[in-house]
């Protein structure tokens, strides 16, 4: 007897997943007001001695002093923070604040640690990975007592973590969840794209920690993006180890979201799923 043909995803053959594409959110729209950017420079950490970093602060055209704004905190802020590039946040920030999607919200930017060469013609020394895949306080400790009173001075933002997120690609990513799991009381909400949740700097522990607060799991509620290609090598394989978290943080009933993607490690996919994740992230809280 002969069978039709038929065309199945079978786990020896599974079915590619899709590369989701930037909408209307992430692009310039007629008549939405633009905000605006201010880029600084932080030249003077007692947490980082020695390290020198660009930031930026975006504020929306519809902010007011008399009303706290939402904040956003994103590492590797260059990529993030740039007009062109996969992530385009000012511009997502606009469209969404100017559709009402979003209450006024001030985006802080922070680039990784720079260590300047110590004798002329030296090369610089990055210090992203001691900062970022770390576990531990160091890191929110600089964010909140060093960079953030300087970049949000004079500004007036909430002290509502239900309404504070932090947000990361990479080894960001595991930083952005660092940052919110030492310091739930000001950060109460993650985005994590492409997470190294593996063993650079001990990352892979977290989902058993994550575990081990299911009797009492702390106030974050955590979107996560993980691309099905993304990277297998000595430091582990980030999709499982990506979906070995989010089973954690579903398991100790967490509020989250996890979505795998088609891609690798980059932030195409991320990028383009920004604006619905902001949308998630900042559903039905109010400054």
């Amino acid at each position: 007897m002969r069978y039709p043909l038929m065309l199945l995803c079978a786990p020896a053959l599974a079915c590619a997943l899709e590369i989701p594409q930037p909408g209307p959110d992430s692009r310039l729209q007629a008549d939405v007001p633009v905000g605006e950017i201010t880029k600084r420079v932080f030249a003077e950490s007692r947490t980082f001695a020695g390290t020198v970093r660009d930031y930026w602060v975006y504020v929306p055209k519809q902010y007011s002093a008399e009303q706290a704004a939402n904040l956003i905190v994103f590492q590797d802020g260059g990529g993030y923070v740039k007009p062109d590039g996969a992530f385009r946040v000012p511009v997502v920030l606009d469209n969404l604040i100017a559709k009402n999607e979003l209450p006024p919200t001030i985006a802080v930017f922070v680039s990784p640690g720079i260590i300047p060469g110590g004798k002329p013609g030296a090369a610089s020394r990055s210090n992203r990975s001691f900062e970022y895949d770390s576990l531990g306080g160091r890191y929110a400790k600089f964010l909140v007592e060093e960079l953030l009173p300087e970049a949000l001075a004079g500004l007036n933002v909430t002290a509502n973590p239900a309404c504070r997120a932090v947000v990361g690609t990479s080894s960001g990513g595991i930083c952005a969840f660092t940052v919110a799991w030492e310091r739930p009381e000001l950060f109460g909400l993650v985005l994590s794209s492409i997470g190294s949740f593996t063993d650079i700097r001990g990352g892979f522990a977290y989902p058993a920690l994550v575990r081990s607060t299911k009797d009492a799991p702390k106030a974050l509620r955590v979107w996560m993006q993980e691309g099905e290609s993304d990277v297998n090598n000595l430091f582990g394989h980030w999709p499982l180890s990506n979906r070995d978290m989010a089973g954690a943080l579903k398991f100790a009933g967490y509020q989250s979201h996890f979505e795998m993607t088609g891609g690798g490690h980059s932030g195409q996919a991320a990028g383009a799923l920004l604006p619905q994740a902001l949308r998630w992230l900042f559903v039905s809280v109010k400054p």
